[in-house]
């Protein structure tokens, strides 16, 4: 599903180089859970938004379901990141004028998908995460763990194998945190490949495979056991 082979990226700040990502390869099976761990400027945030498509690598090849990712045109790129990557942050990242359910239709509404099949398949995302009763609230109006929920079901509404999670616990308490975690879970108990960064020891332990990040690379790739 991913590879990634001697990625490297590189940022130019005033007249130096960081090195934000160090020859760094990865391969990710379909329906596999990562956890993606390390100190703050390890380059996680880095690899995600790498794996995401939001960004591209100084050096390196990335092939995402069969295809370089590498060569591709903006475009290209942009169709490939609509259709295999669902994105989950920290802070949401929800459109504060679009209610709850036009914020899940967005990315259908992008794709030229009809109205009369986004509706269904709206109500469908949002009644799987108990949010029906709140289809008409806007983000303000909602609790953060609500808000998370809604950021999901956008994530997931044009089915993509590959969901990408950025600390998707960090800004909940610790109620809403394990309710979204469990969530998150299910889908990946659905064929979901799953990548969750976190600095939260207990979540990360929580994955099937866990990599420890330090200065850009991967120093550690280990299976284990879900706590």
């Amino acid at each position: 599903m991913i590879r990634l082979t001697g990625i490297n990226r590189i940022f130019e700040v005033g007249d130096e180089k960081v090195h934000a990502l160090n020859d760094v390869d990865l391969d990710v099976g379909a329906g596999e859970y990562l956890s993606i761990m390390g100190p703050s400027g390890s380059g996680k945030s880095t690899l995600l938004n790498l794996l995401g498509l939001l960004d591209r690598p100084t050096s390196g090849t990335y092939y995402l379901d069969d295809v370089d990712a590498s060569s591709l045109s903006e475009d290209e790129r942009a169709t490939l990141r609509r259709d295999k990557i669902g994105f989950v942050f920290q802070f949401f990242h929800l459109i504060p004028r679009l209610t709850a359910f036009e914020n899940v239709e967005l990315p259908l509404t992008l794709a030229g998908v009809e109205p009369a099949e986004r509706r269904p398949k709206v109500e469908a995302a949002l009644e799987s995460l108990g949010l029906m009763p709140r289809a008409a609230h806007r983000p303000e109006q909602l609790s953060g763990g609500q808000r998370q929920r809604v950021a999901i079901a956008r994530a997931t509404i044009m089915d993509p194998p590959v969901l990408l999670a950025d600390e998707p616990t960090g800004n909940l308490d610790s109620a809403s945190g394990s309710e979204v975690i469990d969530i998150l879970e299910e889908l990946n108990h659905r064929g979901i490949t799953l990548l969750v960064v976190t600095h939260d020891e207990a979540l990360g332990k929580r994955a099937k495979r866990r990599i420890h990040m330090v200065d850009g690379a991967i120093v550690e790739d280990v299976q284990q056991t879900p706590s």
